[in-house]
């Protein structure tokens, strides 16, 4: 029997309550448990094929995590991320200026897209192992050669989303703007670069991602230095722990950067929430 107070209601006993926060207590973190769940069914696949073994080249999971921890302790995974680092933050840094400006630019301009797009669709179709020859003639195999790698296998997709989702903008809310004599400038900052900041981020995850292979491929096709290098050193002495562990290494440094990405797009739409309630 449920307890009542003196006017009657019906308490809840402490035991409903304390299972109902449990149960939304385990909704909250059921997200996070599924995908720790499917990452050890991917790793412990892993595991298995490589004890099968598939193949001498694909080791275990667990001799990777292993030689993955060699190459910390000996420092020669902090030496290669001395070299890869430098070139992919500047061509990231540069990406996330122009791309952003490119695609914004072609989206409220036509002039400026009927000037760009057409670049910017040949960069993001173009092979780019077609185009590594042409940059090392220009630019020889230095840093510079590196930075032209990253910026154009990723900018063209910052650039790209930045332009639809500015194109996509809410066509009523833009009347409605004009119908209150609003002017091009709040068009711009009010309606349409709140409308297509969603677009501009997902653009920026993709472009963080291109820069990462082009980084990779720079340094395996255009100059044998840093991670590029690491990883086909190990290759050609059948070190294959090793360069998996390498590989490994590069899409665990991506993964942390895209997810700082993501929180502080969160972070950001949620405080323009907040100020948007405000108002």
């Amino acid at each position: 029997m449920p307890h009542t107070t003196t006017a009657g209601a019906a308490i809840a006993p402490a035991t409903d309550i304390v299972g109902g926060a449990r149960i939304a207590r385990w909704r909250s973190h059921a997200p996070l448990l599924w995908k720790l769940a499917s990452f050890a069914l991917f790793f412990g696949l892993w595991e298995i094929a490589g004890r099968i073994p598939i193949s001498l080249a694909f080791p275990p999971f667990s001799k990777v995590v292993v030689a993955l921890v060699q190459l910390l302790a000996s420092g020669e995974l902090f030496k290669a991320y001395a070299d890869t680092l430098p070139p992919l933050l500047a061509g990231l840094l540069i990406t996330a200026v122009f791309g952003v400006a490119c695609g914004v630019a072609m989206g409220l301009s036509r002039v400026t897209e009927w000037a760009f797009y057409p670049a910017m669709v040949i960069m993001q179709t173009a092979p780019m192992a077609a185009i590594i020859p042409l940059i090392t003639f220009l630019y020889g195999i230095g840093v510079t050669a590196k930075i032209i790698a990253v910026v154009i296998l990723s900018l063209p997709m910052v650039a790209m989303n930045s332009y639809s989702g500015i194109r996509q903008t809410n066509a009523s809310l833009l009347e409605m703007t004009r119908s209150f004599m609003g002017t091009r400038r709040q068009q711009v900052t009010k309606i349409i670069l709140p409308h297509a900041s969603g677009m501009i981020f997902a653009g920026l995850r993709l472009g963080i991602s291109g820069g990462f292979i082009g980084i990779v491929l720079a340094e395996l096709l255009i100059t044998p230095t840093g991670i590029g290098d690491t990883i086909s050193y190990n290759r050609s002495v059948a070190r294959y722990p090793e360069m998996f562990a390498a590989i490994l290494s590069i899409i665990l440094l991506a993964t942390l950067v895209l997810t700082a990405v993501q929180l502080i797009e969160r972070r950001i739409f949620a405080a323009l929430g907040q100020l948007h309630t405000q108002k």
